[in-house]
């Protein structure tokens, strides 16, 4: 064979090859084409959450737990190992050129004492050429490249979906200690409340004019209020603890003051279409990719049935002579290519497709699991977001009846009309009453930030 020969064969293997790799089928993912209750608001993609979060001391909080956190790292760091993964994968496309020279010089001597039959001389040797070099003429190479390019991209997906569950792990931890800012703030005042209220009560049993009755019912009050503030300086200090964590370190010194809950802290978003979720939520996307490299893979497990190419092959000059080692007549080539046809491997080959298959399966209800997830995910915020916009305005009105209740028996006490238990009974009505509101008040910021999640909104 000739050297254009080898070249023209080498060149039609690499230009192409034929794919045992299936055709991947629709999947059906099995929900419906849309979301229960959605309501107004912008689409969650079209909210950076630079713009989501309308508190600037949330966003800096989030800024720096993006630079910072460890588990992010990791994922970007996964990333850059898929990367490296692929490249190696995709080499192995490519033929290996290598380069190599020879150079010898060598005296052979005679019998002893016949000087005259030593003879010296050199051997040189320079060639270029392909390093067991596999033609691609089933698939297997560019089937194996194909699975670990979807790994990478399924790695991405999956670095994409930390970040955003790292933004909202912060920002709920950070609405709960808004919320507890304000619980703080109730319950200091209602201690401070029951204190003066005690020394009151503390004089008139001094002088006879209060039961001791009353005055252990307000000192049982006073420290109940005393250790419910106890509880929420210990949760603040938690949370803090956790948002240090989420942050890598230490917050910054320079935070700017921050919401309270009953203002605007977060932007309104709506749901769209179900469909819009396999675009969005990187769950969705990793699970997707990971079925391609999947069935990838069966092509990779499919031409492991074939027979497989490998090819060795190089050119070059040889001679005995430095000097003439260019020169005419000194060329020299090799073409040394090795068929491995499979004829007994024990059941291995099928047992790999076997597998492969079977991973495939897997991967389609993986996929079909976290799109029905998803969709499940956006439908139970968007019910709970209706059904806290309900509980929230009828507590507020349950406050403001707790709030007259409690200065009519002020009042009446004052007079002398009613006791006061009947003070102190209304005071926990309404101290218990706006908890709960500043509760429903988190519980709906959590909300949006959850759905904002689900809805794979800010990236």
């Amino acid at each position: 064979m000739r050297k254009s020969s080898a070249i023209i064969l080498i060149t039609a293997a690499l230009s192409g090859s034929c794919s045992l790799t299936p055709p991947l089928g629709q999947v059906d993912s099995q929900t419906s084409a849309t979301f229960p209750g959605k309501t107004g608001g912008t689409l969650a993609p079209d909210i950076a959450w630079q713009k989501f979060f309308a508190d600037p001391r949330l966003r800096q909080l989030v800024s720096t737990a993006l630079a910072n956190n460890r588990d992010l790292r990791i994922a970007t760091l996964n990333v850059e190992q898929a990367r490296a993964q692929y490249a190696i994968a995709r080499s192995d496309l490519f033929p290996s050129v290598s380069a190599s020279g020879l150079g010898e010089r060598r005296r052979n001597v005679g019998p002893p004492g016949i000087t005259a039959s030593a003879v010296t001389f050199g051997t040189y040797d320079v060639s270029v050429g392909l390093v067991s070099y596999e033609l691609d003429l089933f698939g297997r190479v560019r089937s194996l490249n194909n699975a670990a390019l979807e790994t990478y991209f399924a790695t991405d997906a999956a670095r994409v979906g930390a970040q955003i569950a790292l933004v909202a792990q912060v920002a709920n931890q950070y609405l709960a200690e808004r919320a507890l800012l304000e619980q703080i703030n109730l319950a200091q005042k209602t201690a401070d409340g029951m204190n003066d209220a005690y020394d009151i009560m503390k004089k008139r049993f001094d002088v006879g004019t209060v039961s001791e009755l009353e005055l252990s019912s307000m000192e049982i009050q006073r420290q109940t209020a005393k250790a419910d503030l106890a509880a929420f300086h210990q949760r603040k200090q938690e949370i803090n603890n956790s948002l240090v964590f989420l942050a890598g370190g230490s917050l910054p010194s320079n935070l700017p003051a921050g919401r309270s809950l009953d203002q605007v802290v977060l932007a309104d978003v709506k749901a769209g279409v179900s469909s819009d979720l396999l675009y969005r939520r990187p769950d969705i996307r990793e699970a997707e990719y990971q079925l391609r490299a999947a069935n990838a893979n069966i092509g990779a497990a499919r031409a492991a049935f074939f027979p497989s190419v490998m090819l060795t092959t190089s050119t070059g000059t040889a001679s005995r002579n430095l000097t003439q080692l260019f020169g005419p007549s000194s060329g020299t080539w090799n073409f040394a290519p090795a068929v491995n046809i499979p004829i007994f491997e024990g059941g291995r080959n099928r047992a790999n497709l076997e597998v492969a298959k079977l991973r495939e399966k897997s991967s389609i209800a993986n996929y079909e699991k976290s799109i029905q997830t998803g969709f499940r995910e956006v439908a139970d915020g968007l019910a709970t977001r209706s059904g806290l916009a309900e509980r929230i305005s009828a507590t507020e009105a349950l406050v403001a009846a707790q709030q007259k209740r409690t200065d009519l028996a002020t009042t009446r006490y004052e007079k002398g009309v009613d006791s006061y238990f009947e003070v102190l009974n209304a005071t926990l009505d309404l101290f218990n009453a706006r908890q709960r509101l500043i509760q429903l008040r988190l519980a709906r910021a959590i909300n949006s930030v959850e759905l904002y999640k689900a809805l794979g909104g800010g990236w």
